[in-house]
């Protein structure tokens, strides 16, 4: 539901914007607000579940999710719908932080573990896909407002089902790692360096607005690194970024969603304003990448990881990801969508490999007194990820549209050349990230790969 949630208002946008009465340049507050406030918060709201309890806080935030989902839903102006949004954000940084805290010490034996995060790692890759088929039919079948009512009768599920389901947990308490300091430098340098990143587009990178604020952002974070290295109570004991599993992990994901966001947005954007595909008919066209990741994340994943280790698994799956960006830097003006967009789709597989092994390795190097932090700062880096993508590629696309535009390129030609700079841009970040999961994340050792984490959990 939270993931689904980033991506179903995309193609809502235009019929909110008509709706409300949006002016074209607060559009963008309608995602920016559920985005600033869900990356912003994920690391403390995953540290506080560590201290008060993972099930209080998933219970929480799910409540506060969907009351949210309800006020967006029952908008009828701009001002509402942003403050709702960023509630949502709110709420989903609360559920979302403790998640795999939750997942990692609910299942502890390695192979139901692989399984369970084989799961885990599909809900969330067929969240992002069928949002944009679920907004697309939503709209068009009945009105905007219902992309948001949908989520009431999950959300009240999901609350039903974990009361009885997940087993209570006291947390270590406030007074292992209640630093007040910390979470308000944290917070704010994350909100406002996500803030910074989504208004590149408008401001431009070598701004005063981006630069300026981009440098306090960094000095808000490094001031809160200081603090956790001197903090009696820290709130992110630093011990955990000494893990190589969870360094590196997750600089791989951050340079892995950074460039698949050109795939999961600039191929529909591809779709709809180079080959006129609808809404719903957009989200259809992206439906087989949705099918054979979960086909993969769900029926083989765990079998692989557990025959050939974490990291052999997730090597074959990035190298995938690059054939996939590489492809797309060659799509035609006119492309089929059976030998043009139909293969790239079926070798998006590479996500159902990659993102189950690097969950594993993500969590494997914390112990179950830090499941809820190595869960917020993995999804953390999972937002600036995307955040970064959304910025870097995005402009880039746009200056290489509009420069061809001034060449004397026709719309669709413009369009598709400024698609293929951003996908090798992509290319190239996919690349990187391989280079970084094959010199970091290095096996300990001749031990033979496990499944879940090592003994050092």
């Amino acid at each position: 539901m939270t993931v689904l949630d980033g991506s179903i208002v995309t193609v809502a946008m235009p019929a909110i914007q008509d709706d409300l009465g949006f002016s074209p340049a607060n559009l963008s507050w309608v995602v920016n607000a559920y985005l600033i406030a869900f990356g912003s918060l994920l690391l403390l709201a995953g540290r506080i579940g560590d201290l008060i309890g993972r099930k209080r806080m998933f219970l929480a935030g799910t409540g506060v999710f969907t009351a949210a989902s309800l006020l967006a839903g029952i908008a009828t102006t701009p001002e509402v719908l942003i403050a709702a949004r960023f509630l949502q954000g709110i709420g989903s940084a609360m559920a979302s932080a403790v998640s795999l805290g939750i997942l990692i010490t609910l299942f502890t034996e390695p192979r139901e573990r692989a399984k369970a995060i084989a799961v885990f790692s599909f809900t969330g890759a067929a969240g992002a896909s069928l949002g944009q088929v679920l907004g697309g039919v939503l709209t068009d079948a009945l009105d905007w407002h219902w992309i948001f009512f949908i989520n009431l009768p999950i959300g009240l599920a999901a609350l039903a089902l974990a009361l009885p389901v997940l087993p209570a947990d006291s947390g270590l308490g406030l007074r292992a790692g209640a630093d007040a300091i910390g979470a308000l430098l944290v917070t704010a340098g994350l909100m406002l360096g996500i803030y910074t990143v989504v208004k590149v587009e408008e401001y431009g990178w070598t701004s005063a607005h981006t630069l300026g604020l981009g440098a306090l952002a960094v000095a808000l974070l490094a001031a809160f690194t200081v603090r956790q290295a001197t903090a009696k109570t820290p709130l992110m004991p630093l011990r955990i970024l000494r893990s190589r599993s969870v360094t590196g992990a997750n600089l791989v994901q951050m340079l892995m969603v950074a460039a698949l966001f050109s795939f999961q947005i600039l191929v529909a954007l591809y779709l709809q304003k180079v080959l006129g595909y609808g809404a719903a008919e957009t989200g259809l066209a992206m439906l087989p990448a949705a099918a054979v990741i979960g086909a993969v994340s769900l029926g083989v994943s765990a079998r692989l990881n557990a025959r050939y280790g974490e990291r052999r698994v997730l090597l074959t799956g990035i190298a995938l990801l690059a054939g996939v960006l590489a492809l797309l830097t060659r799509l035609p003006v006119r492309a089929d969508y059976l030998t043009d967009l139909l293969p790239v789709m079926l070798l998006a597989a590479g996500f159902g490999l990659a993102l189950p092994a690097l969950t594993t390795l993500g969590m494997s190097g914390a112990g179950d007194e830090d499941a809820g932090l190595a869960s917020g700062l993995f999804n953390t880096t999972q937002q600036i990820g995307m955040a970064l993508g959304v910025a870097v590629l995005s402009t880039l696309a746009a200056s290489r549209t509009e420069s061809l535009t001034v060449a004397g390129a026709g719309p669709a030609e413009a369009l598709t050349g400024g698609y293929h700079l951003a996908f090798a841009i992509g290319t190239g970040l996919i690349v990187a990230a391989f280079v970084v999961a094959y010199t970091v994340l290095r096996p300990a050792g001749r031990k033979p790969a496990t499944v879940g984490p090592t003994p050092t959990v």
